[in-house]
């Protein structure tokens, strides 16, 4: 047997022979499928904008607040990738980002952008190697380690502020001064697309705002992150590192007696979940804010772990999922009354066909409630004019709890992630 065996191994099916055919493998879905869904889902908000007028939907503004939503989320999600493929949870991804929101401020305000960037990176892995001390040396449940950890990371943090920021220029206990922000990058010719932006055209101008949204003043940090999802599939998909690290996350006790040091990939995984974590933490103290403040994660790290969840643990899926989220919550911070109450109708839309598929599949209950749902998000629009702003608010969370329960169905995690594993058992 070899690693490769591990990780193609399926649970045994039928015998072979007459009657006994083998389950169906699942498509996994393609390219060319997923820019149709891309543009599908495009032609579906101009449609939404032009029946409801809610213009902020496909703007540029929007579109460039939604990629910095999702870039922090994204690389959490990454960072849970890393450590879940390794048999890790990580529910310490929270904490590791708000390691490196501190370390990463702490950084460019003494030295520099570029020094806090690599300072996010060195915290969150720090948070991480804590981590796989905990759950891979000592056998601590992962739950309670991750949930430990970030309850450490917001007391370190701050005792770390009262030392480093107190008394300083703008600084304190719960914030860091004004930090340097790396550098923005703009596609040349991009920006002119403003003029057919602004015509309100049909699918023509939504097209043009999020063209502008994508492609001017991006962060450096934005690239890099955008980088790092095809880097992560090459290297846990397309190497014999990667192929070692899958396998222990999949069955460590056969990776052990194929020479493999289990201990060994659980930490690598685990250390570079804490610095993605870190890296993300760092996007939100030194581009979306310039400063690091006391509770600016927010709950991201846990929305990170849930995109990485509907992405089934894969790259391109998690990246979907990041932009799916980071969009819904640059919507609500925007015109979110406005904004939320028009989705309302693309919702009800989308669910209506959902469960009329899940009906011609048989399965009934999750055609109905998917049905009942639509009606009901339906008859929300057409009933109110508005939405209220406890429900705006909420919006990134009820979205997170809706597609999750959609994508349960389809979820496929490493078979031995949070199992404890002690060495020749």
């Amino acid at each position: 047997m070899t690693a490769d065996a591990i990780l193609s191994s399926q649970p045994a099916g039928p015998a072979g022979g007459p009657g006994h055919d083998a389950p169906p493998k699942k498509r996994r879905l393609r390219l060319p499928i997923v820019l149709l869904m891309i543009a599908g889902g495009l032609v579906a908000l101009s449609l939404v904008r032009v029946l409801t007028g809610a213009d902020d939907l496909t703007s540029s503004g929007a579109t460039r607040a939604a990629l910095q939503a999702a870039v922090p989320i994204g690389l959490a999600g990454l960072g849970g990738l890393w450590s879940e493929r390794a048999g890790v949870v990580n529910i310490g991804l929270e904490g590791m980002m708000i390691f490196g929101t501190w370390f990463g401020a702490w950084g460019a305000y003494n030295w520099g952008p570029w020094v806090g960037l690599v300072a996010a990176l060195l915290g969150g892995a720090l948070g991480g190697l804590l981590h796989a001390v905990a759950t891979v040396t000592f056998g601590v449940d992962h739950i309670v380690s991750g949930v430990a950890i970030t309850i450490l990371a917001s007391g370190t943090c701050r005792y770390l502020s009262q030392l480093a920021f107190e008394g300083t220029e703008g600084g304190g206990v719960n914030q860091s001064p004004t930090v340097p922000e790396l550098p923005r990058i703009s596609v040349p010719g991009v920006d002119g697309l403003e003029t057919l932006e602004k015509r309100g055209w049909f699918l023509i101008s939504d097209l043009a705002g999020v063209l502008r949204g994508l492609f001017t003043e991006v962060s450096v940090l934005t690239v890099i992150a955008v980088l790092l999802v095809p880097l992560t599939f090459y290297i846990l998909w397309r190497t014999p590192f990667g192929l070692r690290l899958r396998s222990v996350g999949e069955h460590p006790e056969a990776a052990e007696t194929l020479g493999v040091n289990v201990y060994r990939y659980k930490y690598y995984g685990v250390v570079v979940s804490g610095a993605l974590a870190g890296l993300g933490g760092a996007f939100l103290s030194m581009v979306a804010a310039s400063i690091y403040r006391e509770g600016q994660v927010n709950g991201r790290g846990y929305i990170g772990l849930a995109a990485m969840i509907f992405g089934n643990w894969r790259p391109g899926g998690l990246a979907t999922g990041s932009l799916l989220f980071g969009y819904i919550d640059a919507v609500q911070l925007r015109r979110g009354a406005e904004s939320v109450h028009a989705l309302l109708l693309l919702i009800a839309a989308l669910l209506v066909l959902v469960g009329a598929w899940q009906l011609y599949r048989r399965k009934y209950i999750v055609g109905g409630l998917a049905v009942a749902f639509g009606v009901l998000s339906a008859v929300t629009y057409f009933a109110t004019d508005r939405v209220p702003v406890p429900f705006v608010q909420f919006a990134p969370h009820v979205t997170t709890l809706v597609v999750l329960a959609l994508a349960a169905q389809r979820l496929r995690p490493p078979a031995a992630d949070g199992v404890p594993y002690r060495r020749g058992s």
